[in-house]
Order: C-alpha cells, then sequence, then structure tokens
C-alpha cells in the first residue's frame, strides 16, 4: 500500500482512477535507482513533535522498540534506501532484529524461507513469488539481502490477495467459514477500526464530486473491509514474530497503514496489549521543518523528496 491509500487495488475495486496514488508506481515495470547508505541517512528526519532529530536517535528509538513500522512510499528511491540503511543499522545493534513486509503474502513464506536457507537462488523466488523489478523494488530486495546475511527471518506477513477479495464480496462471516489451512494465512478482524482512520479512508477514497449516498456508503464498507483484513493480518503476522522471540520486529508497510499510528497499529495493540510500537513515516516531499499537516504523522517524519518523474 502506499502514502495515501492502496491505490493500485482499491481503485479498481471502486473505478476510482483519481485515487490512485504511488503504489501505481510501485507496481512499475522500472527498476528503482539504488542510492547509497550515506545519502539515505541524510533525509530531513523530525520528530512527530516538530523537533528536529538526527539519525542517531532515530536508531537508538528503533533499537529500544519491539516493533519498528516502517511507513514508506512503494517505488521511492530515497524512501526505500532510508529504510533500508535504518534496518541495517538495526541488524547491527539487535541480535533479535528481524524483518517483516507487507509486500510478500502468508502463503509465500516458504518460497522466502527456502531463498534465506539457500534452497533456492534470487532468480527462483523471484519467480515463485511473483516478484519483479516494480513490486521487488532495490531497497527491498537490499533489507531482504541484509536479513540473509545476518541470518535473520523475513516475514511474508500480508494475507492472501484472493481472501482479501473475499472479504469485500462477502464479508468477515465468509472468512471465517473457511477451513483451519486456509484461515492460517489470515487474521479475520474482530471489529473495523474506526476513529481518524476510517474518516481518512472515507475521504480519500470518496470520488470528487460523488455526493454521499447509501450506495456508496456501502462501497466503501467493502472496501474498508479488505483494508481491515490486510491490518490485522500483518498485526498478526508482527505478534507471532514477538511472541517467538525477535525484536525488534522491522515491519516495511505503505505509511496510509500507519500514519498518526491508524489501521495496523492499532490492530497490533488490540492483539499485545503494553506492546512498544515506533512509526516512522516518510514522506514523499521536500521540507527543511516538519509541516503542521504531518506533526504527530509518526513519531519520527522523513522528507524523502518527490518521487522521480517516469
Amino acid at each position: 500500500m502506499s502514502g495515501v491509500v492502496s491505490g493500485w487495488w482499491l481503485a479498481s475495486l471502486l473505478g476510482v482512477a483519481s485515487c490512485v496514488s504511488s503504489c501505481v508506481a510501485g507496481r512499475s515495470a522500472e527498476p528503482a535507482q539504488v542510492l547509497s547508505s550515506d545519502e539515505a541517512r541524510r533525509a530531513p528526519l523530525f520528530r512527530g513533535d516538530g523537533r528536529p532529530a538526527q539519525w542517531s536517535e532515530l536508531v537508538e528509538a528503533a533499537c529500544a522498540a519491539d516493533v519498528v513500522f516502517l511507513g514508506e512510499n512503494h517505488g521511492h528511491p530515497l524512501g526505500l534506501a532510508s529504510a533500508a540503511a535504518l534496518f541495517d543499522d538495526v541488524l547491527a545493534r539487535e541480535p533479535r532484529a528481524s524483518l517483516s513486509m507487507e509486500f510478500l503474502e502468508r502463503d509465500e513464506q516458504i518460497f522466502v524461507d527456502d531463498y534465506l536457507s539457500g534452497v533456492s537462488s534470487l532468480d527462483e523466488f523471484m519467480k515463485a513469488s511473483g516478484r519483479n523489478a516494480g513490486n521487488f523494488p532495490p531497497g527491498h530486495r537490499a533489507m531482504v539481502e541484509s536479513a540473509k546475511r545476518a541470518g535473520r527471518r523475513v516475514h511474508a506477513a500480508n494475507a492472501p490477495r484472493r481472501y482479501v477479495s473475499l472479504a469485500r464480496r462477502e464479508g468477515f462471516e465468509r472468512l471465517r467459514e473457511l477451513s483451519d489451512e486456509q484461515r492460517r494465512t489470515l487474521r479475520v478482524p474482530d471489529a473495523l477500526i474506526g476513529g481518524r482512520y476510517r474518516e481518512d479512508f472515507d475521504r480519500i477514497m470518496t470520488p470528487q464530486g460523488e455526493e454521499a449516498s447509501d450506495e456508496l456508503r456501502a462501497r466503501l464498507d467493502a472496501v474498508f473491509r479488505s483494508q481491515q483484513v490486510w491490518d490485522w493480518t500483518m498485526a498478526r503476522s508482527v505478534a507471532d514474530a514477538l511472541l517467538g522471540g525477535e525484536r525488534p520486529v522491522v515491519h516495511v508497510v505503505g505509511n496510509f497503514h500507519v500514519n498518526h499510528r491508524g489501521g495496523t497499529v492499532q490492530a497490533l495493540e488490540r492483539e499485545l496489549t503494553g506492546v512498544r510500537a515506533l512509526v516512522v513515516s516518510f514522506v514523499a516531499e521536500s521540507s527543511d521543518q516538519l509541516r503542521d499537516e504531518h506533526r504527530e504523522r509518526g513519531d519520527f517524519v522523513l522528507y524523502v523528496g518527490p518521487p522521480p518523474a517516469r
């Protein structure tokens, strides 16, 4: 998913082309540019209250957390390079750190494990899991390779798309009717998360100029069910890793899921009371100070500049 919302799939469900955002770039066949770690660590960085922050402060806070949510913009070269640099710095300090990724689905875990353990090659992994230059850009690959070199786990954290679509079409009860083996790959939400997260979702996903109606509400409700299957499944994946002794779990995810501690963060806090979650939000804009609209968007906010023109 993206900095706005899961554009490439949500727009197709709602037929709202204007809502497609950076996820489209994430699915492009063009590879993202590879940037140096030094450049990645120099992105303007702020705490959520507006105070400027140093990279070392971010690393320190990440190492002290149970889970680090890296709310990124898919396919953004500097954003992904910064995420990869932070993961490297955490790996160097925390022997139990691991990686969790929105962009791999739970039924693909075997492909990930085969690659990490040397059973399959990179090409075989990419073919088996449907990875390409668009959905496995250099930043994502760098994080997986770092975990492999360090002998750490990489979790395919998301729900398979077919079950997400089923939730949209037929609701959560339909998911509960699935077999134990099918439900192993997803977490059926206990409840829909409301508040700002839902309000922002509705605002972004409402077609420009369309008036509120029962039909629109039904469509938004259906797609939000899909969104929540992803949120709760990713939260469950992170919770399982934490319960298995991994810490911190660095979860890479589109920033809409975690901005203002929404969505996936809220689901995790319901799964594990008292969990210490750090939210790092990447903004695909340039700024030398924290803008008012980005205040408290994350515990830390990085401005990585506009995505490169295509």
